[in-house]
């Protein structure tokens, strides 16, 4: 890859701390790092600037990760993203639909990691910008509550004829892409029911200095 100095990443996490330790780490190896506090205030950012990378966290207020990075998969395909949380100790532990090119633990991985996903994802951008657009990301729906009868239920819009529509929910704790056509045109909607608000992140863990890149993550979450 060629001078680190002419790329830009956005960087967005709600801890503080992490979006100074990552954004000192990222810029000592020479890219331009803005950062954002939440998917809200990233999707903002992104009306300013366009990165060639974005790293987010998963579990944030106001907007989680799991909906930012959806929104980015649908207006932004051409940039590849690096998921990251204290959550889950590898990729394959994320939930199915998350849309992510690769997956960063928290405090568990040297940091070098980190640098040589970003690298990495720059280098092969282009390739997967053109498989990014071959395939809509799913919409992630927050829970709707339950209906006068106790059933729990989601409200879905539809990306063709833009009309909303409410959906009974069969399993609320079903962590994967879901579809089901428009109530009024009949287009596939895609969705994630989002489970965001039920996962904690752990305690943070000392970093054990093991090497494993996870620039693969998994074909599902490849979108």
């Amino acid at each position: 890859m060629s001078n680190p100095s002419k790329y830009q990443v956005l960087l967005v996490d709600d801890e503080p701390s992490v979006r100074d330790s990552l954004g000192m780490l990222l810029g000592a190896a020479g890219y331009e790092v803005v950062a954002a506090i939440n998917g809200f205030d990233a999707l903002l950012q992104l009306k300013r600037t366009s990165p060639d990378v974005i790293i987010s966290d998963l579990n944030m207020p106001e907007m989680s990760g799991f909906e930012f990075l959806s929104v980015v998969r649908r207006r932004f395909p051409q940039i590849p993203v690096v998921a990251i949380s204290g959550a889950y100790d590898q990729g394959s532990d994320v939930p199915g639909g998350v849309i992510a090119d690769a997956f960063y633990p928290k405090g568990q991985h040297h940091p070098k990691m980190l640098l040589e996903t970003v690298g990495e994802l720059i280098r092969t951008s282009v390739e997967r910008s053109n498989g990014h657009r071959r395939e809509s990301a799913p919409v992630w729906i927050p829970r709707n509550g339950k209906d006068s009868h106790g059933k729990p239920f989601i409200v879905l819009t539809c990306g063709e004829c833009l009309r909303s529509f409410p959906l009974s929910v069969t399993d609320e704790g079903l962590q994967t892409i879901q579809e089901t056509p428009c109530l009024f045109c009949s287009t596939t909607v895609r969705f994630v029911i989002d489970f965001s608000i039920d996962v904690a992140s752990p305690a943070k863990k000392r970093s054990s200095g093991r090497a494993s890149g996870e620039t693969g993550f998994s074909a599902r979450n490849a979108g």
